[in-house]
């Protein structure tokens, strides 16, 4: 029944993609990839890949969709008529996917035991995790411990391409909106009320996962986009003064920049009490409980630069067309 179930999800996707593709009208475009993107998170929690299918719901099919509506509103709500010259386009992508097709033939089987990864990467992280860093979650030991170093660099990944677009969208502006007429939807009644339900739910969620990434799903990327989610609709259901006052820009730009630096000095911290850089089991006598303040501090700290980094575009797209 299941593979039923999701053979049926991947046909939705196929066909949700192609129409996608297809609109000419950039509205629906968009609205088709916000389903596929639901889509998808639906397809990683039932290959049990929980944190992912979080991540994708949160920015996929939420926060991404925002902004390609706020991009949508400086373009011409139609796509330009398309090149007649696609064959060249047509025969690589044909040939690129069927290269990964006969690839996939290939591969263990999903769940298979005998496959590399489950005989050797997936015994030797069960028994060191349980020995040298004692927390239920795996995955957050492998990518807070054992991959520190990649999360780090995912971390000034996000904050550099934060960065990067806060001065795309600095330029001069075009129009002037001036700032109390942007109210968003706080005249309608029913989007209203049922955000205004459903925000708390999201901002406490993304706490929880924040806090309890140790022992299920989640972590500081995962924390980050969900509560970042509810500002922004909190900002779109009663304005984005409002939003402001709750969460100036000045906190948003040290959510930011402190999140990385955080993460950074938890990396010092182990250089400091002779150990390496990111060896979080110098950092108390117990080596146990180093490693569990080294991942709780750098989750943090993720979910700080997340955070910040996704409500700082938000508010720079928001602000594009206003006046000074």
């Amino acid at each position: 029944m299941l593979a039923i179930f999701s053979l049926f999800l991947l046909t939705l996707l196929v066909i949700t993609a192609a129409a996608a593709i297809q609109a000419s009208n950039l509205f629906v475009s968009v609205m088709m990839m916000g389903i596929f993107s639901l889509l998808m998170a639906i397809n990683f929690f039932l290959l049990d890949a929980a944190d992912v299918a979080l991540t994708e719901a949160a920015v996929g099919a939420g926060i991404s969709t925002v902004l390609f509506l706020g991009a949508l509103a400086y373009l011409n709500p139609h796509e330009h008529r398309r090149s007649p010259k696609r064959t060249l386009g047509l025969v690589l992508v044909s040939i690129g996917g069927l290269l990964m097709a006969y690839a996939s033939f290939h591969a263990p089987e999903f769940g298979d035991p005998s496959a590399p990864t489950a005989l050797h990467l997936t015994p030797w992280f069960m028994q060191t995790t349980a020995k040298e860093i004692d927390i239920p979650n795996v995955i957050t030991a492998i990518l807070g411990s054992f991959r520190g170093y990649d999360t780090l660099g995912e971390v000034f990944v996000v904050f550099t391409a934060g960065i990067g677009v806060l001065f795309l969208l600095s330029s001069p502006k075009t129009t002037s909106v001036p700032t109390s007429k942007i109210v968003g939807l706080r005249h309608y009644v029913i989007p209203r009320l049922v955000g205004r339900l459903l925000i708390p739910f999201i901002f406490l969620f993304g706490l929880y996962v924040q806090f309890h990434g140790e022992y299920s799903p989640g972590g500081g990327f995962q924390a980050g986009a969900l509560i970042a989610a509810s500002i922004i609709l909190y900002a779109l259901l009663e304005g984005q003064d409002r939003a402001l006052k709750a969460i100036p820009q000045s906190a948003l730009t040290f959510l930011m920049c402190s999140g990385a630096l955080l993460y950074t000095l938890v990396g010092i911290a182990g250089l400091v009490n002779g150990g390496y850089f990111l060896d979080y089991s110098v950092l108390a006598k117990d080596s146990v409980v180093g490693q569990q303040m080294g991942i709780i501090l750098i989750e943090a700290g993720v979910g700080m630069t997340v955070t910040g980094v996704l409500l700082k575009i938000f508010h720079a797209f928001v602000s594009r067309g206003q006046s000074q």
